[in-house]
């Protein structure tokens, strides 16, 4: 009896430490992408089966709370910025003088006509607070040997996915596959990243490339042209008055 108890003890200690293990992967593949702080140059490429166009543009983030975008190129856009502090997003349009707030209820909308929402762009939710992890195989992406997680979302987490699915090398915890299910369970996008650089002080992948799965011959790409990590930034540089002057 008493041995039956301590085996019983010792595997729910083993799931605990494997949840752990599990949720500590994804906080490290996420954190490639942001560091303690950051700033960086991002191009952006929507492409569709008759068009295609780019948008520049300079990022800054601070944490997972934080998040400061700056439209530099087309003409068309530039000046726009968006902000993100804790739990609410502003859009400032330089064209008319106008301060919008972005409603939690247009985070899965399309950001800038391009098929990343705006929570993929400011990550309004948090992949390692708002979901819980689950180790759901292990498969060979790129050539990498990789975990795949299953990340569903915790009671009222403020997140827009169902459930998601990444894809993480055992060597180095690079993310190199992602898959967004809605509500429903229906698979909404695939995301794949590549193109593993140094930026700064880390390896990580530099090319993004979200495709939506039911609008054949569409996606759009993002790349990481330069980013520093861990710089001198304040929680005042995030302000709607710093929207306005910001270049």
């Amino acid at each position: 009896m008493k041995a039956k108890l301590i085996l019983s003890i010792l595997s729910l200690f083993s799931l605990l430490a494997g949840a752990q293990n599990v949720e500590e992967i994804v906080r490290q593949a996420d954190e490639k992408f942001r560091g303690e702080s950051s700033r960086g140059t991002i191009t952006m490429i929507i492409e569709r089966s008759t068009w295609s166009r780019e948008i520049s543009m300079k990022n800054w983030t601070l944490g997972n709370e934080y998040s400061l975008i700056y439209i530099t190129a087309p003409a068309k856009e530039k000046g726009q910025v968006f902000l993100k502090r804790k739990n609410e997003m502003w859009n400032w349009v330089p064209t008319i003088e106008r301060m919008i707030k972005i409603p939690p209820s247009m985070m899965m909308q399309s950001w800038m006509g391009s098929d990343f929402t705006n929570d993929d762009l400011v990550r309004e939710s948090s992949l390692v607070k708002d979901y819980t992890h689950k180790l759901a195989g292990e498969e060979i992406i790129q050539g990498y040997d990789c975990y795949k997680i299953e990340l569903s979302p915790k009671p009222d987490a403020p997140v827009v996915w169902g459930k998601i699915f990444m894809w993480i090398s055992k060597d180095k915890y690079f993310w190199l596959k992602a898959e967004y299910y809605d509500e429903d369970d229906y698979l909404v996008n695939t995301e794949t990243l590549s193109e593993i650089k140094r930026m700064d002080d880390r390896e990580m992948p530099t090319r993004l490339e979200m495709i939506p799965v039911d609008k054949e011959g569409q996606k759009t790409v993002l790349i990481f042209d330069e980013i520093e990590f861990n710089i001198n930034l304040k929680e005042s540089f995030f302000s709607q008055q710093n929207m306005r002057r910001i270049r």
